[in-house]
């Protein structure tokens, strides 16, 4: 294992005022996202839309890398150029998710563990000569009556130590994604809880699947009231019980910490980002954005399917990447909103 190697690669993911853009929507995923504007999901539509995601001007000053689906660390752009080479060319690492969906767990009504470590290690060594410098695996917990059971979160805390074991034998960052899910009348203190929960039983398995923390990225949730919870926190809160909840469960040797949004709207998940980093300047590990609908939202919205839209879609995009990455460093207002994208 390249120590070294890996530590570099995690600093760069995390670097200062930068994070990652998430574009690694499974096929049904992205159909959702093109129905909600009435655009067909043929593979020229995703290609284009990819395309034009990541060829927006000036992107590369706030997003060091951008995790791909499978279909698009193939897919080469209109100038037949891979899609891959166009991003790494810009200085921005193309990423990949790897894991294969959350399925039901079996004897655990409700709850879901993520599936794809049978033949993993031959897919991560395809993708290292494909160019991607880290992976991503999503595990789900899903807060309800009576869950998540001890087994739901045992079960996504070993898969995810044994995939990012297997991403550093095959000289990739490991980006562990524990997500507690939004949805739900849950209170904050009750996602306070299941994320620490959650948080504890993950790096108890890293620890002893002999995962180096130095080389690893946790993309993780917000501690945040469910989106249907009468009295929702707000954005002080939120930061305050987050930062919180990390203090108690992540190493300080970890590479870094990136948050998805988790179905916030973008100046929402931009706002809580600020407002964690403004909150202390002496945490042990930076925290930056992994952001899919929270960055591409507007744009897709913009974009339309119509290649008119083009342009604007990619300075909308530049727009929310720029706002993420003066919250990545404390320093969003939302004054700044106003200044034109």
């Amino acid at each position: 294992m390249d120590t070294k190697r890996l530590e570099q690669t995690a600093a760069a993911m995390v670097a200062p005022g930068k994070g990652i853009l998430a574009a690694d929507e499974s096929s049904p995923t992205i159909k959702k996202r093109f129905d909600s504007i009435a655009t067909d999901c043929t593979e020229d539509n995703r290609r284009a839309y990819r395309e034009l995601l990541f060829t927006a001007p000036g992107i590369e000053q706030q997003i060091a890398g951008v995790i791909l689906y499978d279909e698009t660390i193939r897919q080469a752009g209109s100038d037949g150029k891979p899609l891959r080479e166009t991003l790494a060319a810009r200085g921005i690492m193309p990423g990949i998710k790897v894991d294969m969906g959350a399925k039901a767990l079996a004897g655990h009504p409700g709850e879901k563990v993520t599936e794809g470590l049978d033949g993993l290690r031959d897919r991560l060594a395809e993708y290292r000569e494909l160019g991607a410098p880290f992976a991503k695996w999503r595990a789900v917990i899903t807060i309800g009556d009576g869950i998540p059971s001890g087994a739901c979160i045992q079960a996504n805390a070993h898969a995810l130590a044994r995939y990012a074991a297997l991403c550093q034998e095959a000289g990739l960052v490991p980006m562990v994604e524990p997500e507690v899910l939004f949805d739900g009348n849950h209170d904050l203190d009750r996602c306070f809880e299941v994320s620490e929960a959650t948080l504890r039983a993950v790096f108890a398995q890293l620890y002893q699947q002999g995962v180096y923390l130095e080389g690893t990225i946790l993309k993780a949730s917000m501690v945040l009231s469910g989106k249907d919870c009468a009295q929702r926190a707000g954005v002080e809160e939120v930061a305050r019980e987050t930062v919180r909840c990390l203090r108690r469960c992540v190493p300080a040797a970890l590479g870094g910490v990136v948050f998805l949004s988790g179905g916030q709207g973008p100046e929402e998940a931009t706002a809580h980002l600020n407002a964690m980093n403004a909150l202390s300047d002496n945490l042990p590990w930076r925290l930056s954005f992994s952001y899919s609908r929270a960055l591409q939202g507007p744009a897709l919205a913009t974009w339309g399917g119509d290649p008119a839209n083009g342009p604007a879609a990619q300075r909308v995009l530049a727009h929310r990447a720029k706002m993420n990455g003066a919250a990545s460093r404390g320093e969003y207002q939302p004054s700044m909103e106003n200044e034109s994208a």
